[in-house]
């Protein structure tokens, strides 16, 4: 149906243009009887296709300005005054494709979005699997569900299985699940193959249910008024009164028409849809989707923003957060060990190891002899000694636990991380922690919004309670909603749009219901879930959360441009129908006065292609910011040299500290200093020009001196250390230096990454 009425516009502008043409050709010949014949010819299918939009649209309660081309073309008729009907229908039906056009032009950036919902099933059938259809998949059947694929249906595991819920659930870490426990459609298989027995048929499964949330979201939703029949609610009455105003008290028929053909409303229907189509053009520049222009005039009206943590305000992605190593150990050789034996893995936490240890540049062996146990860990052979990494309990069964590991574990717990232990030898030697980090845009984009306007900030994820006021803390976000439903998501976008308009960002399959609701869902569609793609109004196709304030200023400042469009446009039409009124613009004349206002609307309206992101992107190449990113990778090792120093001084023999604090002042010398020299001296310099201001890196700079200030102290007390060893306050005063240290560089390193990020190029 969409298809066929983009049809019929596109038919009804050519063949109002082919005969106003044809018939204007055929005036000039002599032959008005023809001439007229093929105005008339033009004009009825327009006439007649606006007729069944305005019934649509009364039966909808919906009023709006085609009834006043409506009555302009039908009283042209009446009075024969048909190429006047025809310069007007070409306007209509010009405006119409217009808006069609644009609205197709953001469909054919779409993809297939549910390519990657459940469509088939592995199922037992006379002694082997059988890939079927998912519709005769039944409660019972026997079912085999692979690594990579979806589960199909829901129902009970027959045997272990690692789970990447977080499309479901927003929970990012993979989760293993036991023999008989219930497993729900559309998560993903993310560990070895395992067989469940199915619970429910396709359609009564959890995907289905979320779909038919979607669909029904979507028809609850009533759209809101378009702009240009706000507009209308003036301008209609006006020029109907102006119009019969003129014919009461003159008598006169004609003129009455020249006020329609004035008054009609084509800065409405033209100016409107070209700024509109213009502004989505622009955010498709920036890798912004906006599917239709109702989207991108509600985007302009925002009060609120909900969002989901998982996969939106952090990457979803297990990053390496810190290596813990046992005394006599070094975080990067730890680091060297599980990498190198991750490579045999394919579980997702295992890549992240091997990615944390490739960025570090360290050498990774190739391991042998290795046996992976899905779900638990992997063991094998890395230069001649045993290794195994994996959970706690895996790599405990066959090393003895370390008396860290307690903390550690709290630790992990508290941030809502994922730990890798490793043991080399049957020694436990070490952990790593991986969580999913906060995007580098993030905390600037929710600034930037802020800035923009939106007064709410409200996250809605289904994480932990703990897990999910730790990252809102962090990022300063009015409300946080922990342990949240489809349906609890639902309930909330509902319930915040009787108080404003409301955006809402996602990514997974939970957050359909509640993008389909909002009045405008915004969709990570560079890596989301394609069910959250499909129910947006809006997806960015670029895998950045700042894009959405790039396409927030687009959408306010197009609408701004609208506004004035239409309003210079309305001001002259009704100068034009003062005119008419008085009899001195007979119909024809004022229908080309009407060409000219037309004209300068749309000037006007094409303004908004001319919208210039304020953003600063593209200064920096993909090469340069790698390597200024790089560079801090590297700083990992001092960083968690300074920070095990910390922990450990009070536990060292006296003797022993004098040699500890040496090595780390080292290491300060060598690594730390220089490279924050280097920063100061070499790089913030350039980094100043870009980013513009008088002295805009005066604040980055300050840290760079209170890193020099503490490395120096540092040094100057180390030399102090009498050959026995600090006392007790001395030894107090260490720490206390160290953890200043530690946390201003790790505060430093992260500011720098997101100005690096936010100066870089786009993806």
């Amino acid at each position: 149906m969409p298809r066929l009425l983009r049809f019929v516009d596109f038919a009804l502008l050519f063949a109002s243009a082919a005969s106003l043409i044809t018939g204007l050709v055929f005036a000039a010949l002599g032959k008005s009887t023809v001439s007229q014949a093929l105005w008339l010819a033009g004009t009825v299918p327009v006439l007649l296709a606006l007729s069944v939009s305005i019934i649509q649209a009364l039966r909808r309660r919906e009023a709006g300005v085609d009834v006043l081309a409506l009555l302009a073309i039908a009283f042209a008729l009446t009075l024969g005054e048909f190429l006047t009907a025809a310069v007007i229908a070409l306007m209509l039906a010009s405006g119409r494709a217009l808006e069609n056009y644009a609205q197709e032009r953001a469909r054919r950036e779409m993809t297939a979005l549910l390519s990657h919902a459940p469509r088939h099933a592995n199922r037992f059938e006379a002694g082997e699997w059988r890939r079927v259809e998912l519709d005769v998949v039944s409660p019972g059947d026997r079912l085999l569900v692979r690594s990579g694929e979806f589960v199909p249906v829901d129902g009970t595991l027959a045997g272990l299985a690692e789970l990447d819920e977080s499309s479901l659930t927003g929970e990012s870490n993979p989760q293993q699940r036991s023999p008989g426990a219930a497993v729900r459609s559309g998560v993903i298989n993310v560990g070895a193959a395992f067989e469940m027995v199915a619970s429910a048929s396709a359609h009564d499964s959890t995907f289905a249910g979320i779909v038919r949330m979607v669909q029904a979201a979507q028809q609850e939703r009533s759209p809101a008024a378009r702009l240009a029949d706000r507009y209308a609610l003036l301008f209609v009455p006006a020029a109907l009164v102006l119009a019969g105003g003129s014919w009461l008290v003159t008598g006169d028929a004609v003129r009455a028409l020249a006020v329609l053909v004035v008054a009609t409303p084509c800065p409405l229907l033209l100016a409107v849809p070209v700024a509109i189509a213009s502004g989505m053009s622009v955010c498709a520049k920036r890798g912004v989707l906006v599917k239709g222009g109702g989207a991108l005039e509600r985007l302009a009206q925002a009060t609120a923003l909900f969002f989901d943590k998982t996969g939106t305000l952090t990457s979803g992605q297990a990053r390496l957060v810190e290596v813990e190593s046992a005394p006599g150990m070094s975080s990067d050789a730890v680091l060297q060990f599980a990498g190198s034996l991750a490579q045999a893995s394919a579980h997702v936490i295992s890549e992240g190891v091997t990615t944390a240890a490739r960025e570090r540049n360290l050498a990774l062996r190739a391991p042998s002899h290795v046996v992976e146990q899905p779900g638990a860990g992997v063991a094998g052979n890395v230069d001649g000694r045993e290794v195994a990494i994996g959970s706690f309990a895996y790599v405990s069964s066959v090393a003895t636990p370390a008396p860290w590991t307690t903390t550690f574990l709290q630790r992990v717990a508290y941030e809502g991380a994922s730990a890798v232990f490793v043991s080399v030898d049957s020694k436990m030697v070490g952990a790593i922690r991986m969580a999913d980090q906060i995007r580098l845009e993030t905390p600037r984009a929710l600034r930037l919004l802020r800035q923009e306007g939106i007064r709410r900030l409200v996250m809605l994820t289904g994480d932990r309670r703990d897990v999910a006021e730790t990252v809102g803390a962090a990022l300063g976000v009015t409300e946080v909603r922990p342990e949240q439903t489809p349906e609890d998501k639902l309930a909330a976008i509902q319930a915040a749009r009787r108080e404003g308009t409301v955006i809402m960002v996602g990514d997974g399959v939970n957050d359909a219901p509640a993008l389909a609701s909002a009045d405008v869902g915004v969709a990570m569609g560079a890596r989301g879930a394609a069910a959250s793609s499909e129910a947006a109004d809006v997806v960015l196709l670029v895998d950045r959360l700042d894009r959405l304030v790039e396409a927030l200023r687009v959408a306010r400042r197009t609408r701004r441009i609208a506004v004035q469009s239409v309003v210079a446009g309305m001001a002259l039409s009704f100068a034009a129908m003062a005119v008419a009124a008085f009899g001195y613009l007979p119909p024809l004349l004022g229908a080309m006065l009407q060409e000219l206002i037309d004209v300068a609307a749309i000037a006007s309206a094409l303004r908004a292609l001319r919208i210039r992101s304020t953003a600063v992107t593209g200064v920096l190449a993909h090469g340069d910011v790698d390597r200024l990113k790089a560079a801090h990778v590297e700083l990992g090792p001092v960083m968690e040299q300074i920070r095990g120093l910390a922990d450990e001084l009070p536990r060292l023999p006296k003797a022993s500290v004098a040699g500890a604090l040496a090595s780390m002042n080292e290491s300060l010398a060598r690594q730390l200093v220089p490279h924050e020299q280097h920063d100061d001296t070499e790089v913030y310099p350039d980094l100043a020009r870009l980013v513009g201001g008088e002295d805009p890196m005066a604040a980055m700079s300050g840290m760079h001196r209170e890193i020099f200030r503490i490395a120096r102290l540092l040094r100057q007390m180390t030399a102090d250390v009498p050959p026995e060893g600090p006392d007790a306050q001395s030894v107090r005063e260490f720490q206390r230096l160290l953890y200043g240290l530690d946390a201003i560089v790790r505060l430093h390193c992260a500011q720098e990454d997101e100005l690096f990020h936010a100066l870089g190029e786009s993806p």
